[in-house]
């Protein structure tokens, strides 16, 4: 395990990453990184992902064209 340590950044509040942690995630300053919850509710951060983000992007896109059906059926 590696400890993380929350620090204020402007308005908001970031995670300062150890270079340890850099390494495992095989990313460096800019890159993009995932913060998803796993199946038993355990958040997981993991390097960013072609095939992950076009998915994502695919799904906003459809969540988009189907926008008013999906409101139709939450009633």
């Amino acid at each position: 395990m590696i400890p993380l340590k929350l620090t204020q950044v402007g308005n908001s509040v970031g995670v300062l990453l150890p270079k340890e942690a850099l390494v495992k995630l095989g990313v460096e300053k800019g890159d993009i990184v995932y913060l998803t919850e796993g199946p038993d509710g355990e958040m997981r951060l993991s390097a960013y992902n072609p095939g992950v983000a076009e998915e994502i992007a695919l799904g906003e896109e459809f969540m988009d064209d189907y926008r008013d059906a999906f409101r139709v059926l939450a009633k």
